[in-house]
């Protein structure tokens, strides 16, 4: 009785030791493109802070007050004197407010585009989700003054009458309420496209079995999202956020044309001329400026762009926490 051995595959052979493989020029080419394409970027990056650093030292230097304590905003006369922190407490809390607001209702919309709608529904939502994102700063602007403020006040006057023993609802209410609540809310709408493609696009990534197992163990639809869908996407939503949170610090327009500006550190949500962000400070007084001027505002913007930086390294850290869940 004879045996048939299985047909032997041969090996690749492989290169003699200590000598290299020749790599095609293509390789090459794309490779060193890529490796300077990244250090480019960096290059960028820190030319951008150097040119801020050094702008902002002329007017560092004949500051009479501390740059980061103090809330007078006069970077002129005979003894200027300015600091940035009512500014960056108004820029965060503008920002915060506009994220807390945008960010649940992104998640419904992505979680309604990804697993509840039709296929031809959920495709134009998601062509108009898109075309929002494209609208230009200045028309969210417009539309805070002409429509959402005569319809916002009624509503801030019901918040002070019923909610007005909180602080933060305390009166009296501003009419027209060129609030920091306005501003911010405005800002959510900015906002809500951008978290909301970045999250329907990781909710769609969702493995199909994790899926199709949790409705195999009979959980209903909404389980299944909560089981399988939002722990895998926690990462991704987290990343949209912070999208829209970067969008929210350096939003310039609407922030200008909508909020009544004021140099005041509290939580007076409802009263105008409290608050100010730093984008909106340098497109307001930017083209009147003097030199020295010229040189406080980029010494705030400075403050963004470090405000920014953190923002995202701490994004980044958190994503970096949830990767192996997600691979």
């Amino acid at each position: 009785m004879t045996t048939t051995q299985p047909p032997q595959t041969e090996q690749p052979a492989k290169p003699p030791p200590g000598r290299r493989t020749r790599r095609r020029p293509g390789d090459l080419v794309f490779e060193n493109s890529a490796r300077l394409s990244g250090v480019l970027i960096l290059v960028i990056l820190a030319a951008v802070a150097v040119f801020l650093l050094v702008q902002a030292l002329p007017a560092l230097s004949e500051n009479q007050g501390n740059f980061l304590t103090d809330t007078e905003w006069a970077p002129s006369g005979d003894a200027p004197s300015f600091g940035v922190a009512a500014l960056v407490f108004g820029t965060l809390l503008a920002a915060v407010l506009a994220l807390v607001i945008a960010t649940p209702v992104a998640v419904g919309i992505a979680l309604f585009i990804s697993h509840y709608a039709p296929r031809r529904l959920a495709s134009l939502l998601g062509y108009v989700v898109d075309l929002l994102a494209a609208i230009p700063s200045v028309v969210y602007g417009l539309w805070g003054i002409t429509w959402l403020m005569p319809q916002i006040g009624p509503f801030f006057e019901g918040l002070n009458r019923y909610l007005g023993f909180i602080p933060i609802f305390a009166g009296p209410v501003a009419s027209p309420p060129r609030t920091i609540l306005t501003a911010s809310i405005v800002l959510a709408v900015m906002i809500l496209p951008i978290v909301t493609a970045v999250a329907r696009e990781v909710f769609l990534k969702t493995p199909t079995m994790h899926e199709e197992a949790a409705l195999a163990l009979g959980a209903t639809r909404w389980e299944m999202i909560r089981m399988a869908v939002l722990p895998f996407g926690r990462s991704g939503v987290i990343s949209a956020a912070m999208l829209g949170l970067g969008r929210a610090l350096g939003e310039t327009m609407a922030v200008a044309m909508v909020l009544s500006p004021g140099l005041l550190i509290d939580f007076f949500l409802l009263q105008a001329g409290h608050h100010q962000t730093i984008a909106a400070l340098i497109a307001l007084q930017f083209p009147e400026a003097s030199t020295l001027q010229v040189s406080a505002l980029i010494a705030a913007g400075l403050v963004l762009f470090a405000i920014t930086l953190v923002v995202n390294m701490a994004a980044r850290y958190i994503v970096s926490r949830r990767k192996e869940f997600t691979e």
